[in-house]
């Protein structure tokens, strides 16, 4: 994060510029910071609507107590495998956390995500996720309950029976065509409206226009997500000029 950790001038900053309106990359453009800066620190702490920029100075100043007590006290930084940088998958996880936020997950089920998509095998229990985000395992069942209605993550028993919560390609795949079928319902109900408001009044003609645009965009979706299923499953390759490309892409390509 260029210039360390935001102070709180650049709290302020961020505060007005969420009163006048501005896109989080507008303010992060007058501040000299990343986007996702800008939105994760918003995102957790309020939102745009909710934002205080003394409070959220307040918290980070309590979030960094609290590190530090932790490392004083000896708290065991869990290692890394592939010589990553311990800090910066923490940045990093974040900054997906916040993704997952943005696009309507509620906190404590995007941080669950985004700590299963920054493992090597996909998959954690219960007490694995509860200690990597130091919560109790009860706000991880209550999450792990919400994505899984979701099709986001998947439940598995490990060869020690311990339940594993799992994400993998297929989910990308499962929680694509749900998404899509999700408009089934609107679609039938506002057909149903169309001979009850009467064909042709403006009212009925603006259901009418809704459903069948939703129809269209559903189907094309769900026969993008079949045309599209064997990408999830492409290994990516190394190209000559250090480009990685999955093998599927270049397939396709090369027919």
């Amino acid at each position: 994060m260029p210039g360390g950790r935001l102070t709180q001038q650049e709290r302020q900053q961020i505060a007005v510029g969420l009163a006048d309106g501005l896109a989080y990359a507008e303010i992060a453009r007058r501040l000299d910071r990343p986007t996702s800066t800008v939105t994760r620190e918003v995102m957790r702490n309020g939102g745009p609507t909710g934002y205080r920029a003394d409070l959220a100075h307040r918290a980070a100043q309590q979030r960094t107590h609290r590190r530090t007590q932790a490392t004083a006290q000896g708290a065991q930084v869990l290692p890394q495998a592939h010589g990553r940088d311990a800090e910066a998958v923490g940045e990093y996880q974040e900054t997906l956390t916040t993704v997952f936020m943005t696009s309507g997950l509620p906190k404590m089920m995007a941080r669950v995500l985004g700590c299963l998509y920054t493992t090597d095998t996909g998959s954690l229990t219960a007490s694995e996720l509860a200690e990597r985000l130091r919560v109790s395992p009860a706000s991880i069942s209550k999450a792990i309950t919400f994505l899984e209605s979701l099709d986001l993550v998947r439940r598995e028993r490990d060869e020690r029976r311990r339940e594993r919560y799992v994400v993998d390609d297929d989910l990308w795949y499962q929680a694509m065509l749900r998404s899509a079928r999700a408009n089934d319902q609107f679609i039938e109900t506002a057909r149903q409206g169309i001979g009850i408001l009467g064909r042709g009044t403006p009212a009925a003609t603006r259901l009418e226009n809704a459903a069948r645009f939703l129809d269209f965009v559903s189907e094309g979706l769900i026969r993008a997500a079949e045309q599209g299923r064997e990408v999830l499953y492409s290994r990516t390759e190394t190209t000559p000029d250090s480009t990685a490309t999955p093998r599927a892409h270049r397939e396709q390509t090369a027919r």
